[in-house]
């Protein structure tokens, strides 16, 4: 009997223990709920207007032409505008929401700024500016991929001019020009490397001498000044990118 008893308190002893273990993990509260992770938020990427381009542009252009007439001692203004188009290319760093840079342009405008005056002997003089150039530097603010700025340089243009007289004797000169741009523009950019802008430009060439010679008026003398501005809108390709 004595080895069935202590079987017995054995058993007991561990039902007891069960029991309260049972008991002790039903008293327990369940665990607080996970909190729920904060969903990932992806920032745009800021754009980086760094880089070097090179793209095409066309417009419109309007040049002012004034002539001190060596026959009658007055001067004479023409004005004419036409057609332009052509290439760009530079290179731009940008610091923070700065960006500077430089470009040098080309612009064909044979067809479109030409333009002629007579004066009240019947003397013609005509001007024809066939293209237009500028180098210059650039500086503008950054707001993603905006692009504000401005340009100021050095300005070339080919100028061919002519006088004809009364006997239909005709003179020409031609004359590379040389002068000073400043324009403003604003260029957004579309894709990684594809940007489109719009840009004004004020060319200035000031007065020049030309000398024309016909047989029935001689070797004569004419200050000429000649302005020009043009709006273009271009497309750029980014080499790079971010």
């Amino acid at each position: 009997m004595g080895w069935r008893a202590c079987i017995g308190g054995a058993a007991l002893a561990a039902t007891t223990v069960t029991t309260a273990t049972y008991v002790t993990a039903a008293d327990l509260r369940p665990p607080p709920p996970m909190t729920p992770a904060a969903p990932v938020v992806y920032a745009p990427q800021v754009y980086d207007w760094t880089g070097f381009y090179f793209g095409g542009h066309l417009g419109g252009g309007f040049a002012n032409s004034s002539w001190s007439d060596a026959f009658t001692g007055g001067s004479d203004t023409f004005n004419s505008g036409g057609f332009l188009g052509g290439v760009q290319a530079g290179a731009n760093a940008q610091f923070n929401s700065f960006v500077i840079g430089a470009e040098g342009d080309f612009s064909w405008t044979g067809l479109g700024l030409k333009g002629s005056t007579t004066n009240i002997l019947g003397d013609t003089f005509s001007s024809k500016v066939q293209w237009t150039s500028t180098i210059a530097g650039r500086i503008g603010v950054a707001f993603n991929r905006v692009l504000l700025y401005g340009k100021g340089g050095l300005a070339l243009a080919q100028d061919d001019s002519s006088l004809t007289d009364i006997a239909g004797n005709v003179s020409t000169s031609s004359l590379l020009r040389t002068g000073w741009v400043a324009g403003a523009g604003i260029e957004y950019a579309f894709d990684r490397n594809w940007s489109a802008r719009l840009e004004y430009d004020y060319l200035g060439f000031g007065s020049q001498t030309l000398n024309f010679a016909t047989p029935l008026v001689g070797t004569v003398s004419s200050n000429t000044n000649l302005n020009v501005q043009e709006v273009k809108a271009g497309i750029n390709f980014k080499f790079g990118g971010p």
